[in-house]
């Protein structure tokens, strides 16, 4: 693994997205590999900076490495990474690898596949809450690291949107069996 700097999360939220895969992603020791990520972008509908600045989404507006976390449909906290200002990467799945004890706890299930398949599950076994936006990747209690080779990666759309669905944004390991759900099978 190879230890990260700003300069590797800044730019094309699309690019940081697909980077991103089979990266070591930990709080307080707590994390896995990054299996499957969403980019969202400034010009795009179905992010959360496409309106502009406010007040919930000010994170997203904020430097590269920054975590932006908010609370989906009232119920779970999802975990993205700010890429440049307006754009963000959502970590949607890892395979989880390190403090799989404290994960099976928060998680209430010892089955690996369920503790970080979906960005709710992934927060939750991570301890991630609103308490962390704003709070920069690169330096404790967090660890970002890049894997030492690319992995081999599925595209196909993002999961739970309304607009701008036809964008193949969603990034995801090839054969992993932790993602929140699988990929579209290509046609031939």
């Amino acid at each position: 693994m190879t230890v990260l700097a700003e300069g590797d999360l800044m730019g094309d939220a699309v690019a940081v997205a697909a980077r991103l895969i089979g990266a070591l992603f930990s709080l307080d020791g707590v994390g896995g590999i990054i299996v499957e990520t969403e980019a969202y972008c400034r010009d795009d509908p179905a992010s959360h900076s496409f309106r502009g600045p406010g007040r919930s989404n000010a994170t997203m507006f904020g430097p590269a490495g920054a975590i932006y976390v908010y609370r989906s449909y009232g119920l779970h906290w999802c975990a993205n990474i700010v890429t440049e200002p307006g754009a963000a990467v959502l970590i949607r799945a890892l395979e989880p690898t390190m403090g799989m004890t404290v994960m099976a706890e928060r998680r209430r299930t010892g089955e690996p596949r369920l503790l970080c398949s979906g960005p709710g599950r992934l927060t939750e076994a991570l301890g991630i809450t609103g308490a962390h936006d704003g709070a920069s990747i690169l330096a404790p209690p967090f660890r970002l690291d890049l894997p030492q080779a690319r992995a081999t990666i599925q595209t196909g759309p993002r999961i739970g949107i309304s607009r701008a669905v036809d964008r193949p944004w969603r990034f995801g390991l090839a054969g992993s069996r932790f993602l929140s759900r699988p990929f579209p099978r290509e046609r031939n």
